[in-house]
């Protein structure tokens, strides 16, 4: 005989079956929560290892200069008559090598450093007044052995920190090389920071780099106005020349001075650039000077070509004041951006031979 459920027990079993479906639904509800906070997670871990995993990524640096430096260049005048040609030193770790005309047709360079340690370096030569203009744009120590009248006036009117060779003992004569006493004269980056030290010029700069360089490598073949630059040859009188051969393989070009390989007495090795920036500019004698030594027209504007990597480019310069930077600009009027290597600036005189070929 079934039992009928009073009033009573029907509300007992109903709130039973309340208190289950409540109980199940917070379980899933608790178990949902849990699983979504568990692929949270997982996600998390994931993106973590996948960060691991990944590669670390490489910040490419231009190698020429530390451009994070602030350490202040310096110049040295380096001799260049035919004579010492197999026994100068140092050249290829200047980052910028300026070559311009002296009296009797020879040539003198300058060479800019920034950050090197050398042994070496020389033979030192004394200086002509319009080699100033270009450690100025440089903001570079000047370094020298003897000056030309015209440059130590312009040394004292210009405010040029030198150290000059003739006062400040911080060279040594090499005489095994067995040349004239004035082209036996070399230094040492040491020697040089200890000039700058005893004459207390600041030893640090906030100035830019004279050219902007880049990363990658820049290729001109594709400008429109580009020619092939495998051999370039650069007059500077009736004597004397410089030219420039390109090395595919290594993508630098071999320097030449009278078609001979001018080289470095300590590597023996052939001198290299990785740029090179030409152009032309008006020279005379000065007047009464006796000696027969130059004055250039390098303040204004003019026209030039920017070579590297088998290719030129037509460009134009800008000088403004002795002590501003040369600016160089392409035909479109963007400043050029060089590739990341040493640059030899050669400073021609007007109507002299060039040819680009």
């Amino acid at each position: 005989m079934k039992r009928k459920l009073n009033n009573k027990g029907k509300i007992i079993i109903i709130s039973l079956l309340i208190l289950v479906v409540c109980s199940v639904s917070a379980f899933l509800l608790i178990d949902n929560k849990g699983s979504k906070k568990d692929s949270k997670n997982n996600k998390e871990i994931n993106n973590v290892k996948e960060e691991i995993n990944e590669e670390p990524k490489v910040i490419k640096k231009v190698q020429i200069i530390d451009l994070d430096s602030n350490s202040r260049p310096y110049a040295v005048m380096i001799n260049n008559i035919a004579t010492v040609w197999g026994y100068q030193s140092g050249l290829q770790d200047a980052y910028l090598v300026y070559e311009i005309i002296v009296e009797g047709g020879y040539t003198r360079l300058m060479a800019v450093y920034k950050d090197k340690t050398l042994d070496r370096i020389g033979s030192v030569r004394s200086s002509r007044h319009y080699f100033l203009d270009y450690a100025l744009e440089n903001d570079a120590i000047y370094v020298h052995f003897g000056w030309s009248p015209q440059a130590e006036a312009d040394m004292q009117t210009w405010g040029v920190n030198n150290i000059n060779f003739m006062t400040y003992d911080g060279y040594a004569r090499d005489r095994s090389i067995n040349l004239a006493t004035e082209h036996t004269a070399f230094t040492t980056t040491n020697n040089i920071m200890e000039g700058a030290d005893y004459y207390g010029y600041r030893k640090t700069s906030e100035a830019k780099p004279l050219l902007n360089y880049s990363v990658d490598e820049i290729d001109l073949s594709n400008k429109e106005d580009a020619i092939v630059a495998n051999k370039i040859f650069i007059g500077y009188s009736s004597s004397r020349n410089t030219s420039f051969e390109y090395d595919s393989e290594l993508k630098v070009y071999k320097r030449f001075q009278n078609e001979q390989a001018q080289t470095d007495y300590v590597t023996g090795e052939q001198y290299t650039t990785k740029n090179i920036i030409t152009y032309q500019v008006s020279n005379y004698t000065i007047s009464g000077d006796g000696k027969g030594r130059q004055d250039i027209n390098n303040i204004g504007n003019g026209e030039g070509y920017y070579i590297t990597n088998g290719y030129a480019i037509p460009i134009t310069w800008e000088k403004s004041s002795r002590s501003s930077k040369t600016i160089y600009k392409d035909k479109a009027g963007k400043e050029i951006i060089v590739n990341d290597g040493n640059t030899h600036i050669e400073i021609q005189p007007s109507g002299q031979n060039i040819t680009i070929e």
